[in-house]
């Protein structure tokens, strides 16, 4: 299949079911309940993990997400391995990525109060790529300008003031600052994955407001792209 070719919904559904199938068989190794969710969001399959016990599901989520990101990575493997191509699949346990997305908005709007009263820029908390392009955009949406310095893992995001007449293309915002290279449309899926049910068309039922809170992943097929902005500037 060539790379642009769009998947089929027959061949997403697969995608999603192989997945549920996978993680079924580690919930079951771990001895934890929980139910699997599937959907179809933006040309994109995902599944969630809802579980009834509290410790279950901290645990599914592990510190920071970093359980969330490992179960993603390796489900992903596992589609990959009995379908032949490469998957752009998300995985979310107990709606975890639509309150880490917001938690992260919060913060984006808290660095840009903080430009709005002092006029300097503000350095935020080292953040993985996913955590940065959140940020950005919500920066960008204020009407403010943001970009990434450092490197991996501490590269982290500094929010400035925005110059009079600066046009949108100049606010440097990260290329890198996404996973699997499509973060936008990683963000439209993630904001659907919560607690309500899936519809009977296999599409995700949920919260549709654009913004909601995601998690942060890095992917391997992130660019590194955010440099070439800056000497374009």
């Amino acid at each position: 299949m060539a790379q642009d070719e769009p998947k089929t919904v027959e061949q997403l559904n697969e995608e999603a079911d192989i997945a549920a199938d996978y993680l079924e068989g580690l919930l079951d190794i771990a001895d934890y309940d929980g139910d699997i969710e599937m959907g179809i969001r933006n040309h994109r399959p995902a599944v969630q993990i809802v579980a009834d016990d509290d410790e279950d599901i901290k645990n599914l989520i592990g510190h920071n997400g970093e359980v969330v990101d490992a179960l993603q990575q390796l489900t992903r493997l596992a589609v990959q391995q009995k379908t032949g191509e490469r998957s752009h699949l998300i995985v979310d346990v107990d709606g975890y990525l639509k309150r880490k997305r917001q938690h992260l908005r919060d913060l984006a709007m808290d660095a840009v109060d903080d430009v709005k009263d002092n006029g300097e820029p503000v350095d935020l908390e080292a953040m993985n790529s996913f955590e940065r392009k959140v940020v950005h955009d919500m920066v960008r949406e204020e009407g403010f300008k943001s970009r990434s310095h450092g490197e991996e893992p501490n590269r982290y995001v500094t929010v400035y003031p925005k110059s009079n007449g600066e046009s949108d293309d100049e606010d440097g915002v990260d290329d890198d600052d996404a996973f699997d290279g499509d973060a936008v449309e990683d963000r439209t899926v993630e904001d659907r994955l919560d607690h309500d049910r899936m519809d009977d068309d296999g599409a995700v039922d949920g919260d549709a407001a654009d913004g909601a809170a995601g998690s942060d992943r890095d992917d391997a097929a992130a660019d590194d792209a955010d440099d070439d902005t800056e000497r374009a500037e």
